[in-house]
């Protein structure tokens, strides 16, 4: 009964929006409307390329959030995990600590938090329509964007890779015939530095050039405190280090030092021909994520609290001498990443009907980085991994556009890639000793290559059957093949103790192949000029694979899992209402999600033995669970009156599990809700004030709310606590721009977190909680300032 009464007042709470919504749009005639909007001021177009071909945004029957450059620059979003603000239901959070330089991506509930090539990301990320196949190193400048594009639902059927939860796609300024170009030089909070330039330039009829740059630096928020220093006299007798500052401060998490270099060449002369091929590089290399213990067990740690303040850590990074290592020893407290890619992207037209686009693309990318497992100088309870990641990756999708007539657009393609990863890694856990041995650490080295491919094919179909109505279907076929090789040595390459038995998993190769089918069916109608509706259900899948952290052989050749899948329903209704003055986008979802991937505690049967009795550790991921979800989404921009801007979004989402396996449960139980939070929103407002000859200024104010979300449970002497949540939080940007009458120069001063919200991130590491007694956080930045100057010409 509950759950009839629950979705009685969802359809209700959708049709009632969506008749009022109706009724707005067709109160007037269109020939009037049409008349106004040549003179009022109306929202702005934003022309988006989710179907292979370019269509006005709220032609396009897809919950989309397309944002283009003057918005991304008026809300000052300098970095792709900003974007989730202003889009709803859409989490992008930056990673760090065991994660490295990654971002977990999450679209309705659906994406995954581990960097490991293992595994495959739950929301697609593209740059120019080019697949960026791994979470590490996503979190990526904006760097000379046209637009973004937030696809929210499965994407099996519309991009070049398949996406279960959605695809985010970023599009570049294409070089053009003008000579154009602009630089921009930020200063702020924490010796904030940012510097931007861009040139654009014709070489020949028909032969252009567009070249960028960006460099960003900033010292940390989070202090890396000397604990003895700090704390002298301590009661576990931990000295400070000789070389450490007065102040006990040896470093700052959570600082930014970034580079990145884009070019592009276009040849375009004329319509029938269109070539770009495009070159990048990155380089990032600063102190971890700003890390803070959230919670701390004292039976676990000496008795000690090692709790250090809101912006501030004991962690070290520092391993005594002990089992393997013969003397002590640093992790880098850092990351470092360097990648590059080169991309062809070529149109050409064959017929007035028919075109054909081939996109090809190569990237590779190394990633060094250190961890400090507990985050405490306590060595006995310590854990401490050094980390090395390469990857190379190639990519060729081939699609043929076409029409017949007025009435069908069709697209059939291909998509291929291979790529190869190895993971390097030095672990030294000496939380984890075998009972009767204490003195024998759990401390190895891998060497993992990782191997994966993916093949596709994949059609889509436009039909208007009738006037003012469009019937799309889509279907792709997929086969995928993953295979991971586990090195386990000494640290000096020698045959690794096997008192764990992760010895035994030396050599040892797991392997996937799967395939699978997925399809789009979706209609829409056009009311009148203002208002569209659409009906689609679609299906997705995150592919399949091994699991990364076997503990022994048998986990490992046992421990290969299915792909998850997701059958989604969605209605929704764009409209262009009061003289096209305002826009509201309205969407409804149902989503049945199977053979979910999670986390196991238990690997009893995947080593053999009964449920309940198998060796532990245990650190699988298996198709765990079944559940469904459903939400709420509203999107709306106003121009009320000249000069004046709003934008605004609210999403709510709920749903239940279904099935968790018994292997799952404990962390996680039935009765969780399945994805939180349940509510999100923002609200932007800007207004333009005309100074004549003075030029203009324009204040702006973000305001984004985000409900609470758990993190989990934490184990304690084998007892689960309750589901612990981070609280709601409520941030506010502000920013105030001065542009000369020419509008080539503008003088920007913002603030960021205005109300100075301590907030955590939504992920959190407790994955040692029951063995050392700490789980740790990232916790946001605090308010900061910057003020920029920025020159077009």
């Amino acid at each position: 009964m509950a759950k009839a009464m629950r979705t009685t007042s969802f359809v209700r709470l959708f049709a009632a929006g969506s008749m009022s919504a109706l009724a707005l749009g067709m109160a007037a005639p269109a020939v009037a409307q049409d008349a106004q909007a040549e003179t009022a001021p109306t929202v702005g177009e934003i022309v988006v390329t989710a179907q292979f071909r370019e269509q006005r945004l709220q032609d396009t029957p897809l919950s989309i959030t397309a944002v283009d450059a003057a918005l991304l620059a008026s809300r000052n979003q300098t970095d792709i995990s900003q974007i989730a603000a202003q889009a709803p239901n859409v989490q992008l959070t930056q990673m760090g600590g065991a994660f490295g330089s990654s971002m977990a991506a999450y679209i309705r509930g659906i994406g995954q938090y581990d960097f490991n090539p293992a595994y495959e990301p739950g929301v697609g990320i593209y740059i120019d329509d080019v697949y960026y196949a791994t979470l590490t190193g996503s979190v990526m400048d904006l760097l000379d964007l046209d637009r973004v594009e937030v696809l929210r639902g499965p994407q099996g059927t519309l991009t070049g890779r398949n996406s279960i939860g959605g695809a985010i796609k970023l599009f570049s300024a294409k070089p053009n015939e003008e000579s154009s170009g602009s630089v921009e030089a930020v200063y702020g909070s924490r010796q904030r530095t940012d510097l931007r330039a861009t040139a654009n330039f014709p070489l020949a009829e028909g032969l252009y050039a567009r070249i960028s740059g960006v460099y960003k630096r900033q010292e940390g928020y989070v202090d890396q405190v000397d604990f003895g220093c700090a704390n002298p006299g301590n009661s576990l007798g931990i000295g400070g280090n000789a070389s450490t500052p007065k102040d006990c401060v040896v470093d700052k998490l959570g600082e930014r030092d970034y580079a990145g270099l884009r070019g592009s060449l276009r040849y375009n002369p004329n319509d029938k021909i269109d070539w770009i091929v495009t070159g990048d590089y990155t380089y990032e290399n600063r102190t971890n994520a700003a890390g803070v213990i959230g919670v701390t067990n004292p039976a676990l740690t000496g008795g000690v609290d090692f709790s250090c303040g809101k912006f501030c850590t004991y962690a070290d990074w520092y391993m005594p001498a002990g089992g393997q290592a013969t003397q002590a020893y640093y992790n880098p407290n850092s990351t470092e990443f360097e990648g590059w890619g080169v991309s062809s992207n070529l149109t050409v037209g064959l017929s007035d009907s028919i075109n054909v686009q081939a996109i090809t693309a190569y990237r590779e990318y190394t990633q060094v980085f250190g961890t400090d497992d507990d985050y405490t100088p306590y060595s006995l309870i310590a854990g401490s991994g050094f980390n090395d990641l390469s990857f190379k990756f190639f990519s060729q999708e081939l699609r043929v556009n076409g029409k017949i007539g007025d009435m069908v657009d069709w697209t059939i393609g291909g998509f291929y890639n291979d790529q190869t990863s190895v993971y390097f890694t030095r672990q030294d856990i000496r939380y984890i000793v075998p009972i009767g041995v204490p003195s024998l650490f759990l401390q190895f080295q891998g060497d993992d290559p990782i191997k994966a491919n993916s093949k596709a094919a994949f059609g889509t179909v436009i039909v208007r059957p009738v006037e003012n109505m469009t019937v799309t279907g889509g279907i792709r076929y997929t086969k995928e093949h993953k295979d991971y090789t586990f090195v386990r040595t000494q640290w000096d390459g020698g045959t690794l103790n096997d008192i764990f038995g992760v010895g035994a998993l030396n050599g040892t190769k797991s392997v996937y192949d799967g395939d699978k089918i997925d399809w789009r069916i979706s209609l829409d109608y056009r009311f009148s000029p203002e208002v569209l509706a659409y009906a689609t259900v679609s299906t997705g899948f995150k592919g399949g694979g091994v699991t990364a952290r076997p503990f022994t052989k048998n986990q490992a050749i046992n421990g290969t899992f299915d792909p998850e899948t997701l059958t989604a329903y969605e209605v929704g209704l764009k409209t262009d209402l009061l003289d096209r003055k305002l826009r509201l986008n309205l969407s409804g979802f149902y989503n049945d999600y199977k053979n979910i991937q999670l986390p196991i505690g238990d690997c009893s049967v995947l080593d053999g033995f009964a449920p309940g009795t198998g060796p532990f550790p245990c650190a699988a991921i298996q198709n765990a669970g079944d559940g469904e979800m459903y939400g709420l989404e509203l999107e709306m921009s106003a121009h009320p009156v000249e000069g004046f801007d709003i934008d605004a979004s609210l999403s709510w989402i709920d749903g239940k599990w279904k099935r968790i396996d018994a292997a799952a449960q404990g962390a996680l139980r039935v009765e969780d809700p399945i994805t939180t939070p349940a509510w999100r929103a923002s609200l932007g407002l800007q207004y333009k004030a005309d100074l004549g000859t003075s030029g203009s200024i324009t204040p702006r104010f973000d305001l984004t709310y985000v409900g609470k979300q758990t993190v989990g449970r934490l184990i304690n002497a084998g007892v689960f606590t309750d589901l612990q949540y981070n609280p709601s939080i409520t941030l506010g940007n502000a920013r105030l721009t001065w542009k000369n009458a020419d509008e080539d120069l503008a003088i920007s001063l913002e603030v960021q977190n205005l109300f100075n919200k301590y907030y955590y991130l939504p992920l959190r590491f407790a994955a040692v909680y029951s063995f050392v007694g700490t789980s740790y956080s990232n916790v946001g930045r605090p308010r900061e300032w910057g003020l920029s100057v920025r020159k077009t010409f």
